[in-house]
């Protein structure tokens, strides 16, 4: 269940501009009311960002700053586009463009197909699976299921990082990616794969991306026709945004600054997909003088689940900790996680099942109960024990709501029923709107009372009762409201794809979970193998693992169910532990190496006002540049070197050598991983410097004051030729 389905579901449209502000907290009025320039949000979980940036339109809108055909806001996922544009209508602030990247690049693609190509667009292949087991075959390669999903998972990667075939193998090893077959194997299935698609005349939906960046790139008319439509860009997720959606996004913007980002680099989760945080926490890299503001007060998790969460990122490690957010939860304090070990996983499951079972006699509603897993072969177990227990349950990621055939003949019986009602004998004892409603759905299989068992009978009994919930609803926010106008408002939510909620226990991978939230959540199988999962080898690998278990936890509104089993079934070896991830937090374990407090309070950073007498609060810093060609430089690991990577390096092999020497001594007796301690990046500098001195070892990006006054000693000496703790002659 979504914020905004907990919330109101029919909210009065605010009568004035100032109204859209009423009700922000002083952070998010700050985002809603930065509306010249960047802007970058960093929202913690539960901060209300989605809030903040759809009132961040809509007063612009009302208040006549922004024009609503002008605006593009760009998500991840239909279901926050069509969450987006609900709001945005709720707030007077329709005609607004609220789009997934590729919905958006679809539609510029299909109109300027014809003047920049010529001739039909090809055709969008749905899945591409089947044209990559086209390639094995003609390849002579066997794949097994698990094999063609991992290889095309490897080619979605290579398009959103922009990496050609022939440039496979090299780029998968920069990457540290776990490859499912040889990478000279899944080159050359890239390379016919790709073939396939031409001979075929089909592209897929990375082509969508592709092929907008080509035309924009090379047909300054049309780039400029898209500019001129669009002159305000909001970015939602920004954590997960691709380097292919990125160089998209910078084609759209051209030479303008109009752009508001918003993001958590403490949710990245999906950089298997080509997801990088780097654009977000390098935005003021790139932006100078952008606005940052920081939300941290958690509106969605009681003190006692923003603890456990906070307690999972303060011993996280990494580029993505270094700049996480401390939540401090706005709400009163509820009851404190609880933590179970089974003896396997089906009893596992059966706990989980039977605690819901009571929960729900105590009156919470299945809707607002979840059970998060970290694979979906997870699932089946406690598909069985809900349908034991006789709980109702939903899997979060199947057919979308208003596209299944229970709910497509529901619509055309209300439709009917509107146009046609006063001839239909349903309708003569029906004397309000849910009355009228009931009688056409029971036409249509609902009854007052869920039918038993699970399955598809009672899947469609949910989504027929979900509509009745929503007529309730509609009609107590608007006792004037006819059939006629709850056709309407479902043919709103359908465009939109904001669907009612249905009532049943979600199921739900940790991934797919992002964005959603409950009143009580059970993560179950919190153990050693499956969380970190066991194919996480590398530092960054076991930090997104991290990552996504925090996602997890902050998914719970008031309760918190953590468990975890000794063994996969019943009478297996006890051979399983709780998550490292869960060390110091969990009653009776014993904490891992700490770290500091998070820098990350809430507040605004100004970048330049707007008002031309205005003095900045902060001077713009000077573009850094290559020490070697002159070429600007964004990308922060040249940054730390201070020229491009392809430039000629004085660097000092030997000093590099004793340098990553000394650091990796220094994680072993500190149990911290390298990266930690400094980069490969900063010791390449430090290398290419060899600093004799304080100040100028301080220069060096990377390095700071708590890495100098700790490791600065040790590392002039170096530079110095001698040994850490060794004295110099002259002393």
């Amino acid at each position: 269940m979504t914020a905004a389905t907990h919330s109101t579901l029919f909210p009065q449209v605010p009568d004035t501009p100032d109204a859209v502000l009423e009700g922000l907290d002083p952070e998010q009025r700050e985002v809603a009311t930065a509306l010249r320039g960047p802007v970058c949000v960093l929202a913690g979980a539960g901060t209300g960002k989605t809030r903040a940036i759809t009132h961040r339109i809509a007063y612009g809108v009302r208040a006549g700053i922004l024009q609503p055909s002008s605006v593009l806001a760009v998500t991840f996922t239909n279901r926050a586009a069509g969450e987006m544009r609900g709001r945005l209508r709720h707030l007077g602030a329709a005609g607004v463009q609220a789009r997934t990247f590729h919905s958006a690049a679809l539609r510029q693609l299909q109109y300027f197909w014809p003047k920049a190509v010529g001739g039909s667009m090809p055709r969008l292949v749905d899945r591409k699976i089947q044209l990559v087991a086209d390639a094995a075959a003609a390849c002579r390669i066997r794949l097994d299921r698990g094999e063609l999903r991992d290889v095309t998972a490897e080619i979605e990667w290579s398009k959103v990082t922009q990496t050609v075939p022939a440039d496979y193998a090299p780029a998968a090893a920069k990457a540290g990616r776990d490859t499912p077959r040889d990478p000279a194997e899944i080159a050359q299935l890239y390379s016919v794969y790709e073939d396939l698609k031409r001979d075929r005349s089909v592209i897929d939906f990375e082509d969508v991306l592709l092929l907008t960046v080509a035309i924009l790139q090379d047909r300054h008319d049309i780039a400029d026709q898209v500019r001129s439509q669009y002159q305000h860009f909001v970015v939602d997720e920004y954590q997960d945004v691709s380097p292919l959606q990125q160089r998209l996004l910078e084609l759209w913007l051209g030479e303008r600054d109009n752009l508001c980002v918003v993001g958590d680099a403490s949710q990245t989760i999906y950089s298997f997909t080509g997801a990088t945080p780097d654009h977000l926490l390098d935005f003021r890299t790139r932006h100078p003088g952008a606005t940052v503001v920081k939300l941290v007060r958690d509106y969605r998790s009681t003190p006692q689940v923003v603890h456990l969460a906070n307690g999972l990122l303060a011993q996280a490690r990494g580029r993505a900790a270094d700049h996480r957010l401390e939540l401090i939860s706005q709400r009163d304090p509820g009851p404190e996680p609880g933590y179970t070990e089974y003896t396997d996983e089906p009893a596992e499951a059966e706990g989980a099942a039977r605690r819901i079972r009571e929960l729900m006699d105590a009156g919470v509603p299945a809707s607002e109960i979840a059970i998060l897993f970290r694979t979906n072969s997870q699932s089946e177990t406690y598909e069985q024990a809900l349908a034991d227990a006789g709980v109702p349950y939903q899997l979060r990621g199947a057919e979308r709501f208003f596209d299944r055939p229970e709910v497509r003949k529901a619509g055309v019986a209300l439709r009917g029923a509107a146009r046609f009602g006063g001839n239909d004998s349903l309708l003569d004892d029906a004397v309000d709107l849910p009355s009228q409603v009931r009688a056409v759905l029971s036409g249509e299989g609902w009854t007052p009372q869920p039918p038993a068992g699970s399955g598809a009978v009672r899947e469609r009994w949910d989504s027929l009762a979900a509509l009745v919930n929503l007529a309730h609803d509609f009609a107590a926010a608007k006792p004037a409201a006819t059939l006629s106008d709850l056709v309407a408002e479902l043919d709103e939510r359908a465009n939109a794809q904001h669907a009612p909620t249905v009532q049943g226990v979600t199921l739900a991978s940790l991934h797919s979970a992002k964005g959603l939230e409950w009143d009580v959540v059970f993560l179950v199988g919190v153990a050693e193998g499956m969380m970190p999962i066991t194919y996480a080898k590398t530092d960054e690998q076991i930090e997104e693992e991290r990552r996504l278990l925090y996602v997890g936890v902050t998914r719970a509104r008031e309760r918190l169910h953590v468990s975890w089993s000794l063994s996969r079934s019943p009478g297996g070896r006890p051979n399983r532990r709780p998550s490292r991830f869960l060390d110091g937090l969990r009653p009776g374990s014993t904490a891992t190496v700490g770290r500091t407090a998070a820098s990350g309070a809430g507040g605004v950073e100004r970048g330049f006002t707007s008002r031309p007498d205005a003095v900045p609060r902060r001077t713009q810093r000077t573009p850094a540049r290559c020490r070697v060609c002159g070429r600007t430089l964004t990308d922060a690991g040249e940054m730390k070197l201070m020229r491009c990577e392809d430039c000629p390096t004085d660097m000092d092999e030997g000093l590099y050598q004793r340098l990553r020497e000394w650091r990796a001594d220094q994680a072993q007796r500190s149990g911290q991983p390298a990266f930690c301690i400094f980069t490969d990046k900063t010791l390449m500098a430090i290398a290419e410097a060899a600093p004799d001195e304080e100040g100028e070892l301080a220069r060096i990006p990377g390095v700071g004051v708590r890495k100098l006054n700790r490791y600065g000693a040790d590392v002039l000496a170096l530079c110095a030729g001698r040994e850490p703790g060794e004295q110099d002659e002259g002393d």
